[in-house]
């Protein structure tokens, strides 16, 4: 698999409006989209800084995957998402690669993509995302 390049950082936030308050105010930062996402209990913002994006997501609740994050592991980084051309041949490729997938097939993803996202025993403990617009 050949990734386009970085497509954003996941960074997991208690106070969605802090955060994106606080990415404007210290970065310069722009809010490319805005969305509650109830399937994946998040409210999310992409803000662009510079040429590049940085995703902040909120958990809708303490069940839901950010919402474990936070309890067990705080704010911060949560994942790095990869463009690629052909998310279903990337993921073709990573298995036989011999990856460990969490989404064996893609699944609407926020802001008008494809997703799927791949273990972080995979990438060095690091959540890793493959996204493709639709």
């Amino acid at each position: 698999m050949e990734a386009r390049g970085i497509h954003h950082l996941g960074v997991a936030v208690e106070d969605l409006d802090e955060a994106v308050a606080t990415y404007e105010r210290l970065f310069g930062a722009e809010v490319e989209h805005r969305a509650t996402v109830p399937d994946q209990g998040v409210e999310a913002a992409a803000v662009l800084v510079g040429t590049g994006r940085v995703e902040l997501l909120a958990s809708l609740g303490a069940e839901t995957p950010v919402g474990k994050f936070l309890a067990s592991r705080g704010p911060g980084m949560h994942h790095v998402a990869y463009e690629v051309p052909d998310i279903r041949a990337a993921l073709t490729d990573l298995r036989a690669r011999g990856a460990e997938l969490i989404d064996a097939e893609p699944r609407a993803g926020m802001f008008g993509l494809e997703v799927a996202f791949v273990h972080p025993d995979a990438v060095h403990g690091v959540l890793s995302e493959v996204v493709a617009p639709v």
